[in-house]
Parts: C-alpha cells; sequence; structure tokens
C-alpha cells in the first residue's frame, strides 16, 4: 500500500483535477484507490460528490465522523481522540474521506503541538498523528492498493501533519515564477520538517503508540501545462519548464540536476490543458478520459478524450513505478 501526498505553494495549477482524474485512472487499471481530501477548501469532495450529497455529510447532527474534520473533531475541543472515519464508496474499487472546510479549526491544534511535542506532551503526538490514524483506519475499511492525498495549498499545521502521513510527495508545478519560487521554499521546508518531527519522535512518551514515520521522501513532480495568454507567448513557458529540474533538484534533491527536462527521471509526466473537455466532464460527472459520445465527445473533443486517456495512463503508471523503484532502495 503507497501513501501518496501531492502539494504545491501557490494552488491554482490543478492539483485537485489531476488526483480526481488519477484516481480513477489507477481503478481502470485495476487497482483499488482510497482519496482523503485534506484541503479545507474541499475541492476534491466536490468534484466526488453532488451538493445535496455534501450538504447532507456536512450537516449530519450526529457528526460522528462523517467528515475528515469530524473525525478529529474532538482533538479541536479536546475533548477525546479521533473518530473512525466515516468512508464514501464512489465506485468499485474507490472511495473517498470527504473534506470539511471545518478543518481549518485543526489548524491551531496542530500548531500549538508541533511546539508542546518537543516537551513530550502525549496529547501533541496524539494530535500530530491524528491524520496517519486516519489513514489507517480508513485503509482497514477499504483495503487500497493506493491512498492519494489531496493537501491544501501552502506549507501550514494541516499540511505538516498531511505529509507526515504519506509515504511520497509529489509536486504539481506550473510552468512560471511563482510555481518555481514556491519550489525553493518547498525543499527548504520539507528538509526542516523531516528533521524537526525525527527530535519529536525521539521525545515521544508512549513508545507503543502509533507514529507516522514522518519521511516526506520526494517521489517527482508533474508539470503542468498552463493556459497560454496573449501576454505570456510559447517562449515564457518554454523559458520556465526548462528551469524547473534545477530548481527540484537543487532546492528539493539537494543534488545536481541533469541537461534536460527529458533527460530527468524525476519529472512524472507533462499534462496538458483540455480545456474543451472539462465542461463536458463536470457536466457529466466523470473523468474527461470517460466522455462518450452521448456527453458530447464528437469529432475533435472525442480524440482529446483518447489522448486524454493516454497521458493519464502514462502517468499513473509513472507513478507507481517511481513509487516501487524508491520503495526498494534502501532508507
Amino acid at each position: 500500500m503507497k501513501r501518496i501526498a501531492f502539494l504545491n505553494s501557490r494552488g491554482d495549477v490543478g492539483q485537485t483535477t489531476l488526483i480526481y482524474h488519477l484516481a480513477h485512472m489507477l481503478v481502470d487499471q485495476g487497482h483499488r484507490v482510497l482519496l482523503l481530501d485534506l484541503d479545507p477548501q474541499s475541492g476534491l469532495t466536490a468534484m466526488c460528490l453532488t451538493e445535496e450529497r455534501i450538504e447532507e455529510l456536512w450537516s449530519d447532527p450526529r457528526s460522528e465522523g462523517r467528515t475528515i474534520y469530524d473525525a478529529v473533531r474532538p482533538l479541536v475541543a479536546a475533548t477525546g481522540d479521533i473518530r473512525t472515519p466515516h468512508v464514501e464508496e464512489l465506485r468499485e474499487g474507490l472511495a473517498l474521506v470527504p473534506g470539511d472546510v471545518g478543518l481549518y479549526a485543526f489548524e491551531e491544534t496542530l500548531s500549538q503541538a508541533w511546539i508542546r511535542a518537543v516537551d513530550g506532551d502525549a496529547y501533541a503526538f496524539r494530535a500530530l498523528s491524528a491524520f496517519h490514524r486516519i489513514i489507517t483506519m480508513a485503509a482497514e475499511q477499504h483495503r487500497p492498493d493506493v491512498i492519494l492525498l489531496d493537501v491544501g495549498r501552502g506549507f501550514g499545521a494541516n499540511s505538516r501533519a498531511a505529509l507526515l502521513a504519506a509515504d511520497f510527495v509529489v509536486t504539481p508545478l506550473a510552468p512560471d515564477l511563482y510555481s518555481l519560487q514556491g519550489l525553493h521554499s518547498a525543499g527548504l521546508t520539507l528538509f526542516n520538517w523531516r528533521y524537526d518531527w525525527k527530535v519529536r519522535l525521539d521525545r515521544n512518551p508512549e513508545p507503543e503508540f502509533d507514529l507516522p514515520l514522518g519521511q516526506l521522501k520526494p517521489l517527482g513532480y508533474i508539470v503542468m501545462q498552463a493556459v497560454m495568454r496573449l501576454s505570456k507567448p510559447v517562449e515564457s513557458y518554454e523559458k520556465w519548464v526548462g528551469r524547473i529540474p534545477s530548481v527540484f533538484h537543487r532546492s528539493v534533491l539537494r543534488d545536481e540536476p541533469p541537461a534536460s527536462l527529458h533527460e530527468d527521471p524525476w519529472c512524472l509526466g507533462i499534462m496538458r490543458h483540455y480545456q474543451s473537455l472539462m465542461p463536458l466532464a463536470q457536466d457529466a460527472r466523470k473523468p474527461m478520459f470517460h466522455l462518450k459520445p452521448a456527453d458530447g465527445a464528437i469529432g475533435a473533443h472525442m480524440e482529446a478524450v483518447l489522448r486524454c486517456r493516454e497521458e493519464f495512463e502514462r502517468l499513473s503508471s509513472s507513478i507507481l513505478a517511481r513509487a516501487d523503484e524508491l520503495s526498494s532502495q534502501a532508507p
């Protein structure tokens, strides 16, 4: 079982759409997949569920683990430990632990816990390991081969706790200055979190307690092809794409970069924009590569559907192969 988190510092690069499509492609390829929406904006939940179902989950008067926030609510209120999470079945082989805008309230709890864990505070370790333990509980229900975590943008306490619970971190990047600057920060932040968590693990007062290892292993990056506006010609796109390997290797891996993007094994894929397909997919409530002529995918649209399927087949295979390769290497 592989836990793979997706994180970018700036947002608006198509991360949630990417995860949604990857999940469906992995299921198409025969894998069981569990999704966790750990972004308080809950975009992945909105893609997976109808508005009526989300309202039902968010307004459930029982509040007994219907969303990710309900599962951590006792920690926020300091009244107890996590609840068993609700796992929403989406299709055969695919399930979701729904997100919740209330998760913003967990940020302060996690921030304080990070400080208190240095002094060996047992409650702090329960809070910091909450996502890790929720994932374990949800996995016992769904029995996935792959777990995909949608992590909110930036480097807040929620993101840190989510990444500590993951085996690998994938970074979706837009070819622009903002993504590359964010990548500089991501490299330093991940390094510090990894080191700081090891310090805290040594001060855990309950040796038998289930805590994440917090390895935060980089799995690679995905280049998301942003829409080219008139003010940003192809030359600008090529300039930023060409700089990605250097920044990723020096900031995240701390080694020397390859000569080009196409020679970099850490580049998991380059994904194009399928602008014309997204409205059809949203109306049909299905992945773009599942669109049929009955959904309006005819002519050039159908050709785009086939290209989209091929790209996601390559990307999903690349991600799993890379994870297997890194898992086999000595720590």
